[in-house]
């Protein structure tokens, strides 16, 4: 199992200092050994509420990036608030971080309306890549990425800020993967350009292995 996840009222830890772009394919390149990411786990089958948590597929190594950021991006700062109004999702962020297990701790199962992030990766709005997980449902009810599948290439979410600023993001598109066939260097990769991804469950149900067979990722990049 993985890790008990950080309590949504733990204060976030200071942001690190930016990285250079050389230590940022260092990071992820040791992250593609370790970051499994956990996503909704533990509560997703209503009616199997004490298995142990699933695992999204393995991060992936990048190829090493341009040696500064490209286009829009914003400095880094603690996300605050995720709204994306076209499925009513107006949500708090935890911060969450790597457990023992090597897996990327899963948002609280008992709070259905909370997103979490990576926060010793990417911020939303910074160049690179952010990950953003939420559960799809609970072991009660339908949590705040049920309806994550319903957005369509150029829609568009926001990330309110600990800096106070709002960063805009547009639907590149939504993508199914099955686990076992998940592009992990396209899902993880580090880039120049400040993107986001929004991941949660997806497909069937599996109780022989207590898992969802697929994950839902939208790709999307900020303006």
């Amino acid at each position: 199992m993985a890790a008990s996840p950080p309590s949504p009222t733990t204060t976030d830890p200071a942001p690190p200092r930016r990285r250079s772009r050389t230590g940022a394919t260092i990071f992820w390149s040791v992250l593609a050994l370790i970051l499994v990411v956990s996503l909704l786990g533990g509560e997703d089958e209503p009616s199997d509420a004490g298995r142990a948590p699933h695992a999204a597929p393995a991060a992936a190594a990048s190829a090493s990036p341009p040696a500064r950021p490209l286009g829009k991006h914003l400095p880094r700062s603690r996300p605050t608030r995720l709204l994306i109004p076209d499925i009513s999702v107006d949500a708090p962020f935890t911060a969450l971080a790597i457990g023992r297990s090597g897996q990327l701790q899963p948002p609280p199962a008992d709070d259905t309306n909370l997103v979490g992030w990576y926060a010793k990766g990417v911020a939303p709005g910074q160049a690179g890549t952010s990950i953003i997980a939420g559960h799809v449902d609970t072991a009660t009810s339908a949590a705040v990425f049920a309806d994550l599948g319903e957005l369509d290439k150029g829609d568009r979410f926001h990330v309110l800020r600990a800096d106070r600023r709002r960063a805009t993001f547009v639907v590149d598109s939504v993508e199914t993967f099955d686990k076992d066939r998940f592009p992990n260097d396209r899902v993880y990769a580090d880039t120049p350009r400040a993107q986001v991804r929004l991941i949660t469950c997806a497909g069937d149900y599996d109780r022989r292995v207590k898992d969802y067979t697929a994950n839902l990722v939208v790709f999307a990049h900020l303006i």
